[in-house]
């Protein structure tokens, strides 16, 4: 199978908050519920020649903190290693913005 760039699944906002909802079930109040990135870093991955998709890896870092790495995939289904490589992204909390059934 190769990457064809319609991958994913549009879903309710119904389902999102319900499985949101699941999470933060599972988590300590204050941790890391969503994070946050900006459309010029999006579009940074995704205008790269031979781009896709995004692939979308867990991490921790030096501090022992969740994040996310984000880095474009092509067709044949392989991260993009030498390109734009994102990180550092915002984490909610702090920055949720207003109570609604995804965060709250």
């Amino acid at each position: 199978m190769s990457f064809n760039g319609t991958e994913g699944a549009v879903v309710t906002l119904r389902e999102a908050s319900s499985w949101t909802a699941n999470y933060r079930a599972t988590i300590e109040d204050g941790d890391t519920i969503a994070h946050f990135v900006g459309t010029e870093k999006i579009k940074a991955i995704i205008d790269q020649e031979d781009c896709v998709g995004i692939r979308i890896y867990y991490g921790i870092d030096e501090n022992g903190e969740k994040n996310l790495i984000l880095v474009g995939a092509n067709a044949d289904e392989n991260d993009m290693e030498e390109g734009v490589i994102i990180e550092k992204l915002l984490k909610c909390p702090p920055f949720c913005g207003q109570l609604n059934s995804l965060n709250s």
